[in-house]
């Protein structure tokens, strides 16, 4: 029973934080559990501790599998009862994560745990198709990113206060409040956004012909794998950040401090474009944006390469790796609303499918992407710069042989 009934149009404030809380949910999931690694790995496999970073992985690929269960699930009975699904999966899994008493048994409730953080992803890009199109869907999409950004970066110093406080279990606890929280906030405040004319019947059939549309769709399959370049990127920095901060750079139980750091300071980029997306368009920002990483990310690698970079005092190496880390968060707040918003547009009449293809192809192949640049790890951050300038690269190229829709 509702407290009180959802409004007709939510305040645009509110709109933007709920459609963030809900994006960020499957972020927060992954990154907030890195600082209680080598807890876990006492617990269950003291004699195989790089078991424990399975966690990280499985949540991936059930994620990736939820996005094709719930996106056509989104365009059939609609946002609001996806979203419960997912939820109440999502739920189910953190409790049972937090009494889990093997690494396996906590392996399948991370695994349940990201099919139903899913839901919430889905449910946040289907309902800003359903309400915005165009340049302001990617204006909603860039502003929501902002927090996207700010909190996944940020979530390895919020996991590590907690682990500390509570212990790794207490960490699952957190996760059971926060998507009760969410879940609430949405039944509640945010009204049914698919018409019942606009729905899709759910059958196999029907889901095959609408994925394999999304497929077809030249826009959309360009910017999707765009997309897919730059999430890489982020997973590859995400995935070698701790070892780069502690073992190259000496910073220890400093390194979410400094992972924050970058977060918060590069969260201004997507409020940057929120104001220059509707004045130059979606396609000059993101070649703007990748073709400055190229140089950056370059250059970086050549004063590494060239030994310069050994010759500055340690501190300095720490913030030019912290500088160029942050022009990392500052492109990708630049291109990943407008990016998404143009694998979608071709798309509104299956908004939800559309999510999901476009969610489980970019999360799985960016993995593919970052576990070899992580895995390629040699104790300096040189894999990793230069597998952020091949990724600008293509994407780069991607976007530019799109010249019939260059200024849009």
């Amino acid at each position: 029973m509702r407290l009180f009934a959802p409004s007709q149009k939510l305040p645009f404030p509110e709109l933007v934080l709920l459609l963030a809380a809900l994006m960020s949910t499957m972020a927060f999931s992954i990154d907030s559990v890195m600082p209680a690694l080598p807890e876990l790995a006492a617990t269950f496999r003291p004699d195989a501790p790089s078991r424990a970073q399975l966690v990280i992985s499985v949540f991936l690929i059930g994620a990736g599998a939820g996005m094709l269960i719930f996106g056509p699930m989104a365009d059939s009975i609609g946002r609001r009862r996806t979203l419960t699904a997912g939820a109440t999966l999502y739920a189910a899994a953190s409790l049972i994560g937090m009494f889990a008493t093997s690494l396996e048994m906590l392996l399948a409730a991370r695994l349940v745990q990201g099919m139903g953080a899913s839901a919430a992803r889905i449910t946040a890009q289907a309902t800003t198709r359903d309400m915005f199109s165009g340049r302001e869907q990617a204006r909603v999409a860039s502003i929501t990113f902002l927090f996207f950004l700010m909190v996944p970066a940020a979530a390895p110093l919020i996991g590590q206060w907690i682990t500390h406080l509570t212990g790794w279990r207490g960490l699952f606890g957190a996760y059971l409040l926060m998507i009760s929280a969410v879940w609430f906030w949405f039944q509640n405040r945010q009204p049914e956004t698919l018409l019942p004319a606009n729905r899709r019947p759910y059958r196999p059939a029907k889901i095959r012909q609408a994925m394999g549309e999304v497929l077809r769709q030249p826009i959309a399959r360009r910017y999707l794998m765009v997309n897919t370049l730059g999430l890489g990127q982020l997973m590859a920095f995400i995935s070698s950040a701790q070892q780069i901060f502690t073992d190259h750079l000496g910073l220890g139980d400093r390194f979410p401090l400094y992972f924050a750091l970058i977060a918060l300071t590069s969260g201004a980029s997507a409020l940057l474009n929120a104001r220059l997306v509707m004045r130059l368009g979606m396609r000059p920002l993101a070649i703007f944006a990748y073709g400055t990483q190229i140089g950056l990310a370059s250059l970086y690698w050549i004063a590494m390469q060239t030994g310069l970079v050994a010759l500055l005092p340690q501190g300095a190496q720490i913030w030019l790796f912290v500088a160029w880390a942050i022009s990392l968060f500052l492109m990708n707040g630049l291109t990943f609303g407008n990016l998404n918003a143009l694998s979608m547009e071709p798309l509104g009449h299956i908004a939800g499918t559309a999510a999901a293809v476009i969610g489980a192809f970019s999360t799985g192949f960016s993995v593919l992407i970052a576990i070899p640049i992580g895995q390629a790890f040699d104790g300096t951050p040189m894999p990793l710069v230069g597998g952020v300038a091949l990724c600008s690269a293509a994407g780069f190229l991607l976007i530019w042989t799109d010249r019939k829709r260059m200024r849009g």
